[in-house]
């Protein structure tokens, strides 16, 4: 698995970071999301995926063939 992130279209809701806290967080200026870990452990993959899927932004872009 592939994380990629696109801080342009991050609203900083921070909801990745409450669903996924150890591949996400969020910068203290802004609130915009921080890509911890491209490449997630196994254990972390299905919390990516709802992070993913509850961004209101759609701006968390997982790629499962990496």
């Amino acid at each position: 698995m592939k994380v990629t992130v696109d801080e342009d279209r991050c609203c900083g809701a921070g909801s990745c970071v409450v669903v996924a806290p150890d591949v996400f967080d969020q910068r203290d200026e802004d609130g915009i999301v921080v890509l911890l870990a491209p490449a997630p452990a196994p254990e972390h993959r299905e919390s990516v995926r709802e992070a993913a899927s509850v961004c209101p932004a759609l701006a968390i872009d997982v790629d499962e063939t990496a």
